[in-house]
């Protein structure tokens, strides 16, 4: 039996609604080789529900499920790490989930964290078994709020709704400002909405904001305390850098009338260059990124006859964007023999420019059965975890770094790990 993989030609010929049910995750049984190349379930590696909620500073929390879901947990960071530390386990048995007893439980445990930690923020993690039980995390929370006088909030893993209106990683976002209230604006703050860390240092964005005033920048990685969190609502606007924050920044328009601009990560360098001249427009300041744009256009140059035929795989266990980092390699010549991922009907654009450029590259699932017979195809690089664990004998580019690149930064990094020319990532 042969692993399922389409052509990109093929598949951009084809409408979104026939495309093969491989790509459908609720239509097949699961083969998760992301989950498992990081040993556990999603959320205990990289950035799941549970780690992402603790980015709260001086937050507890309090996960209640059976030992299968609870078991992965002692793997956020080890158990010496800061979020470890502060994570607490309720263990359900038959019994507590048939009889509906364990909920009490849930506000007595609360309560007893509350008097021995003194947190300011209380998070109630809950799995599917919550979900089809139907409880009311609403209720409970504010239960345990009234019972601890502390804000408590609802972080839910439920795998089945990952594509739906509002998956896990996109309402988890949405709940962590939620404790947010209005505040008069800092026409010289602005808050970026994305990642759970925060930028790479030496990403030019920080440098571009503050040419034209914008001193202050609020992300969630870089939050010391509580009180600092609520400064956040002062930021006069965000830039949604990944799109799973959409929903969040629709909150805050809608709560706080805080306004949003979307940047998308790019590695073609025009791209950015445009996309920042088009932000300067929205903001109604011109942003001048020329000395950065000038030094990544001679750098891409500079690396294109070193990827000029190189057989390149990409899988989307990484902070890239597998179609959209295809595209580019492809246009410096690369050969993209390969991509690991579950496309929709968003990605369509980038599925006919790939099919022009690159019209035999294979697209697999990840999460197909069949991926279980996979056979590799000879390749000289492999850009993602799940890439690099399918093709050993190639060059590994994890692209995995817990502080994601940004822009020219971004590109520039990545175009150093494909070439071996230096070490890449902020410590």
């Amino acid at each position: 039996m042969k692993h399922f993989s389409v052509s990109v030609q093929t598949l951009a010929a084809t409408p979104p609604k026939d495309w093969p049910i491989d790509f459908s995750t609720k239509d097949h049984l699961i083969f998760s080789s992301p989950a498992t190349l990081a040993f556990n379930a999603p959320g205990a590696e990289g950035f799941g529900v549970k780690r992402a909620a603790l980015s709260l500073p001086n937050s507890r929390m309090l996960l209640f499920s059976p030992g299968c879901c609870g078991r992965n947990t002692a793997a956020l960071g080890g158990a010496a790490s800061e979020k470890s530390q502060r994570m607490h386990y309720l263990l359900l048995d038959e019994t507590d989930i048939v009889t509906g007893r364990y909920v009490p439980r849930i506000v007595e445990a609360c309560t007893l964290l509350a008097k021995r930690f003194s947190p300011e923020v209380l998070l109630l993690c809950s799995t599917c078994v919550d979900a089809l039980l139907g409880t009311d995390m609403d209720r409970l929370c504010a239960t345990v709020s009234r019972e601890t006088s502390i804000p408590t909030l609802s972080a839910t893993m439920y795998a089945l709704t990952r594509e739906g209106h509002e998956p896990p990683m996109v309402a988890i976002r949405k709940t962590l400002y939620s404790l947010l209230r209005k505040r008069p604006k800092n026409p010289h703050a602005a808050l970026l909405l994305g990642s759970f860390t925060h930028l790479q240092e030496r990403c030019e964005l920080y440098p571009l904001l503050a040419s034209i005033g914008i001193d202050t920048v609020y992300e969630l990685g870089r939050l010391s305390s509580m009180e600092a969190y609520y400064r956040m609502a002062e930021a006069n606007f965000s830039l949604i850098l990944h799109p799973e924050s959409r929903l969040a920044a629709k909150d805050l328009a809608e709560r706080l009338g805080i306004a949003s601009i979307e940047l998308t990560q790019s590695y073609e360098v025009e791209k950015i260059h445009h996309q920042y001249q088009a932000l300067g427009k929205v903001l109604g300041v011109p942003l001048d990124d020329s000395a950065w744009y000038t030094q990544s256009k001679e750098k891409v140059q500079a690396c294109a006859h070193k990827l000029a035929g190189m057989r390149i795989a990409i899988g989307e266990s990484g902070n890239s964007e597998p179609l959209g980092l295809a595209v580019a390699l492809a246009r410096m010549g690369a050969t993209v023999v390969e991509i690991f991922a579950n496309p929709d009907p968003s990605n369509h654009p980038l599925l006919d420019i790939l099919a022009n450029i690159s019209p035999e590259t294979r697209i697999a699932s990840n999460t197909s059965p069949s991926m279980l017979f996979y056979t590799a195809t000879p390749v000289d690089c492999a850009i993602g975890v799940d890439a690099c664990f399918y093709h050993p004998e190639a060059h590994h580019v994890p692209d995995a770094s817990p502080l994601p690149g940004f822009g020219y930064q971004g590109l520039n990094d990545l175009l150093d790990q494909i070439l071996e020319e230096k070490p890449c990532g902020d410590s």
